[in-house]
């Protein structure tokens, strides 16, 4: 029987050892053109990886299952604590060797290692949805710390009574989206609020949006990608204005974007002025799209913030906290408030590496 775990196991091997040997040929051909054989070398480097990784399990695989064996009928004390200890040993390394496999077979979302902007919004239940809006951007607060990452407040809407319209947090650190990014959705409270006077229980949410912090991005601009006119500037400027090819038109032609510069009697000073004013537009179009993107990610990840809608729901009476996208209930809704999140956010987390485990051998082996 296989010591592999299920995941592996389950993966076709032999199909991988026959592409591999497949790009292997087709990498000797003489006329792969240069982008093709980039794309081919990538897949073969990955293959090559994978595929050395999984003879090393097999091989400890193979050793494990003979110490095991040995062990078995061994009637010496002093040799049976020996190959205990190489049992250990040998286990310990296929479980290494196993966990550095799966991150090349199931790797990750790429954008999970990014800084994250959280935003927090008052949703149904007027003030109570406030306060429980203060109360989530104190638990993601406490609870960046615990993982050594760093929080902060990027904008605030504050009430009247201490909560919040609307709050943004900028969280900092390793993998804050891969551990936050579930979080987004319609999080619902039942509780007595402070303003109600006859005790009843409440019911109000706040939604949760999670967006990965972009890349810092420099508009290095391919020459290339250019056309630079010349030509006799006009209007006021001195003796010199209209007599040399100083003014400068730069169009981008990827994007269509068009500037010109005449101010300077230098041609090469327009030209640098120019290419300022493009590089400024071109950032400006960047950030705009970006934007509207965030807006069409929000849009999605909470809905219409309704009460039927939910994503968790804290059950202050109870001191109950059910996360349902995880299906997961725990009697700690005190501890969990004071930032403790790990025990709601590891089953999520466990579950997306489950469903990247299918997404991967339904589609590739």
């Amino acid at each position: 029987m296989s010591l592999l775990s299920e995941g592996l196991a389950a993966v076709s091997w032999d199909k991988l050892e026959a592409r591999y040997a497949s790009l292997s040929e087709e990498l000797l051909s003489p006329t792969l053109d240069s982008k093709k054989r980039s794309t081919l070398q990538k897949e073969f480097s990955h293959l090559s990886e994978l595929l050395g990784l999984y003879k090393a399990i097999i091989q400890l695989e193979a050793e494990l299952s003979g110490v095991i064996a040995q062990k078995a009928e061994s009637t010496d004390v002093e040799y049976t604590a020996l190959l205990e200890e190489e049992e250990v040993s040998l286990s310990r390394q296929m479980h290494e060797q196993g966990f550095e496999l799966e991150k090349l077979l199931f790797p990750p979302d790429e954008l999970d290692n990014r800084s994250i902007f959280l935003e927090i919004r008052a949703g149904t239940g007027g003030q109570e949805a406030a306060l429980f809006a203060g109360d989530l951007a104190r638990m993601y607060m406490l609870y960046a710390p615990k993982k050594q990452w760093r929080a902060s407040i990027a904008s605030e809407s504050p009430t009247d009574l201490g909560g919040f319209r609307d709050i943004v947090l900028h969280i900092e650190g390793k993998n804050v989206f891969g551990y936050l990014k579930h979080e987004a959705g319609v999080h619902r409270v039942q509780r007595v609020p402070s303003t109600e006077t006859a005790g009843r229980i409440h019911t109000s949410t706040a939604t949760i949006a999670v967006f990965p912090e972009a890349e810092e991005v420099e508009f290095t601009i391919n020459p290339n990608d250019l056309r630079i006119d010349v030509y006799r500037a006009s209007g006021a400027g001195g003796q010199h204005v209209n007599t040399t090819d100083s003014a400068v038109r730069i169009t981008h032609i990827p994007t269509g974007v068009v500037v010109a510069c005449q101010d300077e009697r230098s041609q090469h000073k327009n030209k640098a002025k120019a290419l300022k004013e493009l590089q400024s537009r071109l950032y400006s179009s960047h950030k705009e799209k970006q934007e509207a993107e965030m807006s069409a990610q929000r849009k999605e990840q909470v809905g219409s913030a309704t009460r039927s809608e939910k994503a968790r729901t804290y059950n202050y009476p109870q001191n109950r906290i059910t996360d349902h996208n995880a299906d997961i209930t725990l009697n700690k809704l005190d501890i969990i408030m004071e930032g403790n999140l790990d025990d709601i956010l590891e089953p999520l987390m466990k579950k997306d590496l489950e469903e990247r485990r299918k997404r991967a051998l339904s589609s590739t082996f």
